[in-house]
């Protein structure tokens, strides 16, 4: 069994009865510390070795990117009072202590450990259980500690189910789009960014390829402040430093970067949001194919993102099925008109039962901004207007050890399926492309045409239609509910405008 899981075992166990996503704030933050102890310690020993340099001189250790912890954050000296009564205390004085001296941090810590609901037999437990966690100041000690991180992350979501699937996106939907349009250099962004898995997958994706991390810029938005503050410490365990904001209103509402523009998107909104005050943005100039139904924010999502590319810009963007074919509230137009205007470059269908507690099957839609002569990997692309690459992968994936219902697809899996999207686009060292039946074909324009502007890969690659429509009854019935909710919306919003017009004649 590797570390991560031996570690997460012993501190679900600790768990007992608390909820997974109150537990989750109370395990990550002091693995949290756990870390940006040691990186402290690491650094007080090399200075206190300097004789031109002030170990206690908290400029020290910024001008080098590390967190200054002072003395009674140390993880030292909590380990050596965790069976004090007021460790819960302690630590709390400890987190805000840390974010005082590093404003970057401001705002990003929990601060849970005091409460009396809290048995701080749990808190003295995991910091003994992290004590035991023997780090030499290497940077694979470090990298180690990110790894547990994230795993963590993945586990807790798994064990919220639905409502950790909000925050979360399973490593290898992450992992293959991520290596569909490679993020190399410029900016990139997440404008629902979760707990910044995208981010952290970006900056491995360059690592595997001997890039600068300093080659990106990452941008992100997120609704919810307390994943927000879980990504802006899964960032800080890998010295990534990124530009994340947050706000109420949410992304849609209230966009935190209106006037910029990304090289890279990378996103995996909520699936079918009904509640996104549609009915406020009707005018939005975002909506260049069309103002999405007040009912489902899919096609907000989409035309966000693609209003936030630069213009050689790529972005991958994770949806339910049902934006491929869906007619409901002029979506239908609004995916032909994005078509038409080359603004989608590949679909792919993903298998199911990748996402945490939901049976909904998901795809990837990778939009382009330019279609005619991109760049990537510093390689000029093939001149793809009027082109679309469909991939049906639905039936990749295999359940992950362990687990009765989720699935994950393999490296090679991945590899295939970003492999023929590399071909596709013309990239010189991916080979020539081909269609494979069943599996990805090239269309054209007129072959979409055909199909009424539906993008179900099933369509294109050959499989069997029957077997591409069908779907267990407990999708059929999520799906079915999602859309009648979508109606009721719509029959709302129509409601108040009659009321309006008549009010106007009275």
């Amino acid at each position: 069994m590797s570390i991560e899981k031996t570690l997460f075992a012993a501190a679900d166990k600790m768990r007992g009865a608390m909820d997974a996503g109150e537990y989750k704030h109370v395990a990550l933050g002091l693995l949290f510390l756990r870390y940006v102890s040691a990186a402290f310690e690491k650094m007080h020993e090399q200075l206190v070795a300097d004789d031109y340099a002030d170990a206690e001189d908290p400029e020290e250790y910024i001008a080098e990117n590390v967190f200054w912890v002072p003395e009674k954050a140390r993880w030292s000296y909590l380990a050596g009072h965790a069976k004090d009564p007021r460790i819960g205390v302690m630590v709390d004085d400890a987190m805000r202590a840390i974010e005082a001296d590093n404003s970057s941090l401001k705002g990003a810590l929990p601060k849970v450990y005091g409460r009396e609901s809290l048995d701080k037999s749990i808190v003295s437990g995991l910091i003994d259980l992290f004590t035991n966690l023997k780090l030499g100041g290497t940077g694979a000690d470090f990298d180690l500690i990110g790894r547990i991180y994230e795993y963590f992350i993945g586990e807790f979501a798994s064990n919220e189910g639905k409502r950790g699937g909000e925050f979360y996106t399973p490593k290898s939907v992450v992992g293959t789009l991520i290596e569909m349009i490679e993020p190399t250099r410029g900016r990139v962004y997440d404008p629902c960014c979760g707990t910044g898995g995208f981010f952290v997958q970006s900056e491995k994706f360059i690592d595997a390829h001997a890039g600068q991390k300093a080659d990106i810029a990452i941008y992100g938005q997120e609704r919810n402040h307390t994943t927000l503050s879980l990504a802006r410490m899964n960032l800080a365990i890998r010295g990534i430093f990124a530009e994340l904001r947050w706000n109420q209103e949410g992304t849609l509402l209230r966009d935190a970067f209106p006037d910029e523009r990304f090289d890279y998107i990378l996103a995996n909104p909520p699936f079918n949001i009904s509640d996104w005050s549609g009915n406020l943005l009707r005018e939005d100039r975002r909506w260049s194919y069309g103002a999405p139904p007040v009912g489902n924010a899919n096609f907000a999502w989409l035309q966000h993102i693609y209003a936030h590319l630069s213009a050689a810009g790529v972005a991958g963007v994770v949806l339910a099925n049902g934006s491929m074919s869906s007619m409901i509230g002029g979506e239908g137009e609004i995916r032909r008109a994005m078509v038409e205007g080359d603004a989608v470059d590949a679909v792919v269908a993903l298998p199911s039962q990748l996402f945490f507690g939901t049976q909904i099957p998901a795809c990837m839609w990778i939009l382009a901004k330019d279609k005619s002569n991109g760049i990537a990997m510093d390689a000029k692309l093939r001149d793809r207007r009027g082109e679309i690459l469909f991939v049906n992968a639905r039936k990749m994936g295999a359940l992950i050890p362990g687990s009765r219902r989720q699935k994950q697809l393999s490296d090679d899996e991945i590899a295939k399926i970003a492999g023929a999207y590399h071909a596709w686009r013309g990239e010189p060292e991916a080979g020539t492309y081909a269609d494979e039946p069943g599996f990805c074909k090239s269309a054209t324009l007129d072959e979409i045409r055909i199909h009424n502007f539906v993008l179900t890969p099933g369509r294109y690659v050959g499989a069997d239609a029957a077997e591409e429509d069908h779907e267990p009854f407990g999708v059929t019935f999520e799906r079915l509910t999602m859309n009648l909710r979508e109606q009721f919306a719509e029959g709302r919003q129509l409601e108040a405008e009659i009321e309006a017009r008549l009010g106007a004649l009275e």
